[in-house]
């Protein structure tokens, strides 16, 4: 049997266990180990657990789970409302200041754990049916928590990036300090819209609806500066937690293991000092929401280490790249053909997935291209959020439908998409402007 047909059979078989519904780690896992059985020397098959850990023991996947404490810390406690419930105070004057204030929550929130189901889920369980009761459209108000909970993996700490920097051998510090303009630019990009879209409303109640949807929508809260400022004791800490650790990581006083485990400890410190969370049944609830997710998270990398490492023993993913490179595309036809590959495979498999199987096939290609593997980073996470709420198994998509379950799938489908299409323009202003991700990272660490 030819390479072709063996990538075609391991990679399909692959596709085919991952979209039946079998867990990520056991898919690939399962495929692997199968294909060595058949395919490869006994000898290997032997050495299975010992390639495993080989892969598994990098002190920089140590960053990955104490990124997740962090985060559950902020999401399992009352930070995450105290924060909400302070954006809405500082942006209630501005039109759609509500929904504004839930795309900053998220941008805010996403900069402190890094996950996007995790933002989706902690802002969208308080701003949606605050939005609604304000006379947003489910659709408007579905649409932006989920459009804006994706920001968890691309503002920093992200734990997509890691898992991209150590696949690509690539500095996480510089991953993280490309990932900051590009990330708080969309935010503002999604707020725009959530202006535009929420005076449009506005003005159609007005014009053709009347009655109580006209009286939801002119309702106009007001807060006093006392009232504002009174948010910031508890807000401030957390964001100076964040400015703590950015120092710390683009300083280079630390590695983002290091980084990690300081977040990790001043969140677990200041949840104490600030909620009075130290009880062992506070603790043990969010301990264990961060043991089920790295494991989780820690298997799927375990498995596709072991793909990738089979995948490159017979060749597949070599043979892969000459034929992509020998196709003599232009560098940027290349760009866009990788570009729906990912967006295609985001409508299908999670991010870590995606980086996991594709990247080792197409960088080289983008390398050959004279493409540089950190601003590629920013843009492959960008498709991967598309992927995020794009059906039909946009993780976001049900985080959604869970939390709000009056809201119609059709509803949220039409909400996020106006921030598809952002997303879509948005790679190709990248492409155009690639300082928009590089400008810090050189600036700050060199080119």
């Amino acid at each position: 049997m030819d390479v072709f047909s063996i990538g075609v059979l391991y990679i399909g078989s692959a596709f085919l266990l991952l979209l039946s519904g079998i867990p990520i780690a056991f898919a690939l896992g399962g495929v692997a180990v199968t294909f060595m059985l058949l395919l490869m020397p006994p000898a290997n098959v032997q050495i299975i657990a010992e390639t495993i850990f080989s892969e598994l023991n990098n002190f920089t996947l140590l960053a990955i789970p104490l990124f997740i404490l962090m985060g559950s810390v902020i999401g399992k406690t009352r930070a995450s409302a105290d924060l909400y419930e302070s954006m809405h105070r500082w942006f209630f004057r501005l039109p759609g200041g509500l929904g504004v204030a839930n795309i900053a929550g998220c941008s805010v929130f996403a900069a402190m754990c890094g996950s996007s189901p995790a933002t989706c889920a902690a802002i969208g369980g308080m701003g949606i049916p605050e939005m609604r009761k304000r006379g947003y459209s489910p659709g408007l108000a579905s649409g932006l928590i989920a459009a804006g909970g994706t920001l968890g993996i691309l503002i920093p700490p992200s734990v997509t990036l890691i898992i991209y920097g150590i696949i690509v051998e690539q500095s996480i510090g510089k991953l993280f300090l490309a990932g900051v303009v590009p990330g708080f630019l969309l935010a503002f990009l999604f707020a725009i819209w959530v202006v535009l879209a929420y005076m449009r409303e506005k003005r159609r109640a007005f014009a053709g609806l009347g009655g109580e949807k006209a009286k939801e929508l002119l309702q106009v809260e007001t807060y006093s500066w006392r009232e504002r400022l009174e948010t910031l004791p508890r807000l401030i800490p957390f964001l100076a937690l964040i400015v703590l650790v950015m120092v710390a990581l683009y300083g280079g006083f630390a590695t983002p293991s290091e980084v990690a485990a300081v977040g990790a400890f001043g969140a677990m410190a200041l949840v104490a000092i600030i909620y009075r969370t130290y009880e062992w049944k506070h603790i043990r609830e969010i301990l264990a929401g961060t043991a089920r997710e790295s494991c989780m998270i820690m298997m799927i990398i375990a498995m596709a280490f072991l793909f990738t490492y089979v995948m490159s023993y017979l060749h597949i993913s070599q043979s892969a790249t000459e034929w992509l490179v020998g196709l003599h595309m232009s560098k940027w036809a290349y760009l866009f053909w990788v570009n729906v590959l990912l967006l295609v495979l985001g409508c299908f498999l999670p991010p870590v997935a995606i980086i996991l199987m594709v990247t080792p096939v197409v960088m080289p290609g983008i390398l050959a291209h004279g493409f540089d593997p950190i601003w590629f980073g920013i843009v492959m996470t960008i498709n991967m959020e598309m992927g995020l709420i794009t059906p039909p198994v946009g993780l976001n998509l049900f985080v959604i439908n869970g939390i709000a379950p009056d809201i119609t799938f059709r509803e949220i489908m039409w909400g996020v998409l106006p921030f598809i299409v952002i997303m879509s323009f948005y790679i190709v202003l990248l492409a155009m402007l690639p300082e928009i991700a590089m400008w810090l990272p050189d600036r700050l660490l060199g080119a």
